[in-house]
């Protein structure tokens, strides 16, 4: 009997030593998630936030005269930078093509790709990158001449030539667009956004396509702008967001809630202007996203202004649509990037 009781009582103490085994392991696992990552360290030591822009789309990620870039793009990277190093210009941009810029996130060149990138399922599983969100729901299209004597796609024929970007979903959608329809044409492709609007701009094509924001933005660009319109058709469904590397979650979560504190900054009525009145809401989730109650902050690392300070230096997602898309004529409708609350599809988890 005795020699029974040993073996339950040694069965007990292994037992018991494999769960403070498994308890040590959970807590060490909580703490490398709050507070290890390699990027959150490298972006610090560096000083600003390495983030892959387009090589110029209006509203999107564009550069003035003086190298000063703006955009509802540009914003995701400013207010990461706000929420981790305290000042959201602490930010250099990368311009990169449509064929540059997977690699360039891949290679560590940067650490956050933020140029109106479609998230597709081969681009978020193939590749080692992750998609953190959506900051603009769009659509492709094409851009003719007025004068073209064409008003929709289903006036397209045989033969027709349309110019679009290297290494895109758009040249895929473009191609099986045609091929559904059993219309013959010739691409007229080129790795920069630049080229490409020349090249149609010039007469090269008869068709330019590519998503429909970026047609109403790069349209500014051409040299009669009104001798161009946009189609009415929409062909594909393209959610662009920004990307990170795969590996670091904790980065991952930074950008991801970095986005989603803009947007639910808008749903609450948060604004830069209203943020330190906010502080005294009787509403704990307003609270929350001002920093005076609770502790989000901890979960990756960051002090519990991190929020605060994206709303106060960047802006909630309407502040930033408005002064970048709305404002300067580019797409004044908001569509489906209005908030759910107000017709539109814009909805992201709560920060609790």
């Amino acid at each position: 009997m005795f020699k029974h009781i040993n073996k339950v009582l040694s069965l007990i103490a292994i037992l018991s030593l494999v769960f403070v085994a498994a308890c040590d392991q959970m807590a060490g696992d909580k703490t490398k998630k709050k507070g290890s990552s390699k990027t959150v360290d490298a972006t610090k030591k560096a000083g600003f936030v390495k983030c892959g822009v387009s090589q110029g789309l209006p509203g999107f990620s564009n550069a003035d005269a003086s190298g000063n870039w703006t955009g509802v793009d540009v914003d995701v990277c400013r207010a990461v930078a706000a929420a981790v190093l305290g000042d959201a210009s602490k930010v250099k941009y990368t311009p990169l093509s449509a064929k540059e810029r997977f690699t360039a996130l891949t290679s560590g060149e940067i650490d956050v790709l933020s140029r109106n990138t479609t998230w597709t399922l081969s681009r978020d599983a193939d590749i080692g990158l992750t998609f953190v969100g959506v900051n603009f729901y769009d659509g492709q299209g094409f851009m003719v001449r007025k004068d073209s004597g064409i008003s929709s796609v289903n006036d397209f024929s045989n033969g027709i030539s349309a110019c679009t970007n290297i290494g895109t979903t758009t040249e895929l959608n473009m191609r099986d667009f045609f091929n559904s329809r059993n219309i013959s044409y010739e691409p007229v492709a080129f790795e920069k956004a630049d080229e490409v609007v020349a090249a149609y701009d010039a007469g090269r094509c008869d068709t330019y396509t590519t998503d429909k924001s970026g047609l109403a933005a790069q349209r500014t660009k051409m040299s009669n702008p009104d001798d161009h319109m946009v189609l009415p058709e929409t062909i594909s469904k393209e959610p662009l967001g920004p990307v990170v590397r795969q590996g670091d979650s904790v980065w991952e979560d930074i950008v991801r809630w970095s986005l989603n504190t803009m947007i639910e900054a808008e749903e609450y009525g948060i604004t830069s202007g209203n943020a330190d009145m906010m502080k005294t809401s009787d509403n704990p989730a307003i609270k929350r996203l001002v920093g005076s109650e609770g502790e989000l902050g901890a979960a990756f690392g960051l002090d519990n202004d991190w929020s605060y300070r994206i709303i106060t230096q960047v802006g909630n997602y309407g502040e930033s649509y408005k002064r970048n898309i709305a404002d300067t004529g580019i797409l004044p409708d908001r569509g489906p990037n209005e908030l759910w609350t107000k017709g539109g599809i814009l909805y992201v988890p709560p920060a609790r």
